[in-house]
């Protein structure tokens, strides 16, 4: 399980620092920062350097790194648990206990993570000129003192919960099963020897970014909404309409009654396209690296 935590928590570091850009954008967005609600994703991406400088676009970044460590950590590491529990304990196997393991698996790196979520979003929606947060500490601080404690670091888990269960669960599941699929109809052409382990086939590196890819993208476009909720829910004060987003069912209402479905509920999606394919792509293929790597198979 060790081996495991850290295969994980490497693949989870390399993915995002990949795409922090792109996650710094996608929250400008969904939350409709009054410097940026005018743009779209590229103009965005052009205007945050010319206003911040090229560093702005790596704004809670830091936060983001000491975060990802352990949410990929045992996000992957619970996958491996899990899928081993509900096989033996429960005899399920199969597709089915692919997406079970998965939702379970995300849920659990969630809940271990997430004031550090909290705090990488307030972080990175600040605009520079005018911070209320001076760091990762300060911003612990603040929210503890002016928002009710540990309660205050826990704001929009429910949509993240309901949301994390599709998203972690269909993108382990379609991994899983696009990999599955692959070796057992096209061995040779897809798949080869494992570095650690002859007799175990394992996909070669570009069919392993092209399967995460494709299971990110699915994940997504499923579990988009609720991410959009629980940005604006995790961001609260900071927000001049928080008073009418303070549960799940109300933000959502409050949102798709604003903003409609496309330039509300799935604000960013196309950013979160582009974000997240090669966002999960790079996590599944570092994972499945890490695991030769450290002996895993």
């Amino acid at each position: 399980w060790l081996r495991s935590f850290i295969a994980g928590g490497v693949a989870g570091c390399c993915a995002k620092t990949t795409t922090a850009p792109l996650d710094r954008v996608k929250i400008l967005l969904q939350a409709h920062n009054h410097h940026y609600k005018h743009l779209g994703v590229f103009s965005t991406l052009c205007a945050v350097p010319k206003k911040e400088g090229y560093l702005g676009l790596y704004k809670g970044n830091g936060a983001m790194m000491i975060r990802i460590f352990p949410y990929g950590a045992i996000q992957f590491m619970a996958f491996d648990q899990y899928k081993k529990v509900i096989k033996k304990q429960l005899g399920i196997s199969g597709h089915v206990h692919r997406l079970m393991a998965g939702s379970m698996a995300g849920i659990t790196a969630v809940i271990c993570t997430y004031p550090l979520d909290m705090v990488r979003v307030r972080l990175a929606f600040q605009v520079k000129g005018e911070h209320k947060y001076m760091g990762i500490i300060h911003a612990f601080k603040m929210i503890y003192t002016k928002e009710g404690g540990f309660s205050g670091f826990y704001r929009g888990l429910m949509p993240t919960v309901v949301g994390m269960a599709p998203y972690a669960g269909f993108s382990f599941f379609t991994f899983g099963t696009l990999k599955s699929i692959g070796l057992a109809q096209a061995p040779d052409l897809l798949g080869r020897p494992s570095l650690d382990n002859p007799d175990v086939l394992v996909l070669k590196t570009h069919v392993n970014l092209l399967c995460g890819g494709i299971a990110g993208a699915i994940a997504q476009t499923i579990s988009y909404p609720l991410d959009v909720t629980r940005r604006r829910m995790q961001l609260g004060a900071v927000l001049p309409d928080s008073e009418k987003c303070l549960t799940m069912v109300q933000t959502l209402k409050y949102v798709y009654q604003q903003h409609g479905v496309r330039r509300g509920l799935y604000r960013g999606l196309s950013l979160n396209y582009i974000r997240c394919i090669p966002s999960q792509a790079v996590a599944f293929t570092t994972y499945e690296l890490m695991k030769q790597f450290l002996h895993l198979n």
